[in-house]
């Protein structure tokens, strides 16, 4: 929402300047120079990406957009939800077998939403433990898998990152193309007066205004953003694989938790009373 918010507040400031400057808003619309604009940069995107990318920028714009993300609740359930899982395969490690088979049935993932509802940190989770469960690897090989996954995950995010600023780098020069067509076109009109050639000159900057606002007042900003996203997700898978690690170590279930407690940033970290009332209460709800 806050993304939604700040991105009305530039066209807001940067269209109230120009009217306050006296310019006539209606020289701003052009249409034409958004599709010649718009369609290129979508052209080089598809030059650069590929199905799978689209999906997941498509998906990370909607997130944004929407404004969730992690939040200190999601660490919460993310402890509760390794505490539960651990307890239980510290009794008996086949016993968890079910639910790292078909996390979506599982009584205890759906009890953890935010857990549930991340894709990589549920897939993360169930592919540890089933590792766990197959065969002892010692916590030193345990955490050189994990590590491999995680840096797989960082690898593709960071390619979805340059690709978009990569198209948005391409918006302020798509923008100059624009331009010159338009003043390609004025040149046809030298004959039609100083109105019509000014009016003409006028849509082909706008071409140039539209490129350089789109790339530095939101698709930077943009990319920015789903960069932050993709930190928070990271830091919280980071959080199971410190709960997986402890639980190879032979860690009872609470002291894992706290483990985990301990690697999340500080401004969503719950206090230790509050991971112990909410590991009390975990599988009561």
């Amino acid at each position: 929402m806050m993304s939604i918010v700040g991105g009305i507040f530039i066209l807001v400031c940067v269209v109230m300047g120009y009217i306050l400057e006296g310019g006539n808003i209606a020289a701003l619309i052009q249409p034409l120079e958004l599709l010649i604009i718009g369609g290129a940069a979508l052209g080089t995107l598809i030059m650069c990406g590929s199905p799978h990318m689209f999906k997941e920028i498509i998906k990370r714009v909607l997130q944004v957009l929407k404004g969730s993300g992690i939040s200190k609740q999601s660490y919460i359930e993310m402890l509760q939800c390794m505490f539960e899982l651990i307890k239980m395969a510290s009794a008996n490690p086949i016993s968890i077998e079910p639910h790292v088979e078909n996390p979506e049935t599982s009584e205890i993932f759906k009890r953890y939403p935010a857990v549930l509802h991340n894709h990589h940190a549920i897939e993360f989770i169930c592919d540890t433990l089933k590792v766990q469960i197959a065969s002892s690897l010692s916590p030193y090989d345990l955490e050189d898998l994990m590590n491999s996954d995680l840096d797989s995950v960082h690898e593709a995010d960071h390619h979805l990152v340059a690709t978009m600023n990569r198209t948005g780098d391409a918006f302020p020069g798509l923008g100059i193309v624009a331009a010159v067509l338009g003043v390609v076109i004025t040149m046809g009109k030298l004959d039609q007066g100083k109105e019509v050639i000014g009016h003409s000159v006028g849509a082909a900057l706008v071409g140039t205004l539209l490129g350089i606002l789109i790339a530095y007042g939101y698709i930077q900003p943009l990319v920015a953003k789903i960069e932050t996203i993709m930190g928070e997700e990271a830091k919280y898978v980071n959080t199971a694989k410190i709960c997986l690690l402890a639980y190879a170590k032979g860690v009872n279930a609470k002291v894992c938790a706290e483990f985990g407690r301990r690697s999340i940033p500080l401004e969503f970290r719950p206090t230790f009373k509050e991971v112990d009332e909410a590991t009390a209460n975990a599988g009561k709800k």
